[in-house]
């Protein structure tokens, strides 16, 4: 009997030796709601973007990841765990925005999502890293109503449809003295949220509106709702969508009966790819651009780019600074909040989700990241482009 009492005696206390340092050793922020990533050594810590990797719109999953994978190269360090982007293709759809959250919130080693692209498939994934405690810094997830659902984790460094939908209203009736316009859009929370806003304003200002058309994305002959629109005879065509549609527009327009029509589109038409698909009809086309101007930094970056990719920064999109500065601010916070405790290190989610939404002067290459406490963390508005002789220029 004392024997099987000193043995029972010795596996308690191995049991104890084994077990207790262990428990002792995670930190207290782990004890948290959400609790902690735990990140054993020789794992990576993973970054998540997600947006549309092939098909038409795959110029934007490409040229944003791309930037992304630069920016990890730059600080993608973690108190000496690598950073490792997670890209995911989800079409730039809601349904395929909730497949990838839910595939990578069962990954325990991914703590933070610099997505999504675009606001659809933004919107459909917030509820799931919500729950999760994931932080989003989107660098391209427009739609104003994105920061009004209360979420703790969406945040974005890209301005919002509202900021360029008020400045493109005004630039048109102001600078441009357009009294007449046209609106069309690709019935997208993008696209068609943009044309409203550009509608409702310029309404404001005076201006008339005298149509407001959808179109089908995908298709390659607009010229019935361009002939609708031309009927009302506008000064100018506001188009909200992105540049597979725009560029199908643009071509169309003359034949259709606008030869002498001024068009203008948002930030998702702006890039090197519209111009290519329209050639010499793009002269003189608008768009409203993130474009950052040609800093020390900017120069940096865009020749690091070249060297990686042979393309140049801006030609796929429009969103390739703001992607790089959502990633170097998303380790930025990465880095404040980690504990390394033996071999493994630690990431309180609910901590990181705190330390993202209170981030304040992060130096970005496209501009200054402070957020507000709903999300909105881009202190600087649109710039407007022209094409003139085949280039996108600044426009006056």
């Amino acid at each position: 009997m004392k024997r099987i009492a000193v043995f029972l005696i010795l596996v308690v206390a191995l049991l104890l030796a084994a077990c207790g340092p262990a428990a002792a050793t995670e930190p207290e922020a782990c004890k948290a709601e959400l609790g902690c990533a735990k990140i054993a050594k020789g794992q990576t810590v993973k970054v998540g973007y997600s947006g549309p990797m092939t098909g038409d719109y795959s110029q934007f999953g490409i040229d944003m990841s791309n930037a992304m994978k630069l920016a990890v190269a730059d600080f993608g360090d973690v108190q000496g765990w690598k950073v490792e982007m997670a890209i995911e293709d989800d079409g730039g759809g809601a349904e395929g925005g909730a497949a990838v959250a839910n595939k990578l919130v069962a990954d325990g080693t991914f703590v933070a999502m610099a997505g999504h692209a675009f606001s659809g498939a933004t919107a459909a994934a917030m509820p799931i890293y919500e729950k999760a405690g994931v932080p989003m810094m989107s660098p391209s997830a427009t739609n104003p109503d994105l920061t009004t659902k209360g979420s703790k984790v969406f945040n974005r460094n890209a301005f919002t449809d509202t900021e360029q939908g008020i400045g493109a209203a005004k630039y048109l009736y102001e600078k441009l003295g357009i009294k007449k316009l046209a609106l069309m859009h690709d019935g997208t929370d993008y696209g068609q949220g943009l044309a409203n806003v550009v509608k409702e304003n310029f309404t404001k200002l005076g201006g008339e509106t005298v149509a407001f058309e959808a179109v089908t994305p995908g298709e390659s002959d607009y010229s019935a709702p361009l002939a609708a629109v031309a009927s009302k005879a506008p000064e100018a065509l506001y188009f909200g969508g992105y540049n597979a549609e725009a560029s199908v527009l643009v071509n169309q327009m003359a034949q259709a009966g606008l030869p002498n029509v001024v068009f203008f589109g948002g930030d998702g038409i702006y890039g090197k790819d519209f111009l290519s698909k329209v050639g010499d009809k793009g002269e003189g086309v608008y768009s409203a651009t993130l474009v950052p101007p040609g800093t020390d930094p900017i120069k940096k970056f865009n020749a690091a780019y070249l060297g990686a990719y042979g393309t140049e920064a801006g030609v796929l999109s429009a969103y390739t600074w703001n992607s790089y500065d959502a990633v170097g601010a998303l380790i930025k916070a990465i880095n404040s909040v980690a504990v390394v405790q033996g071999d493994t290190l630690y990431i309180p989610r609910g901590a990181l989700v705190a330390a993202v939404r209170g981030m304040k002067d992060y130096q970005g290459i496209a501009g200054v990241i402070t957020c507000k406490d709903n999300g909105e963390c881009n202190a600087s508005g649109p710039v407007f482009y022209i094409v003139k002789n085949g280039e996108w220029v600044p426009a006056e």
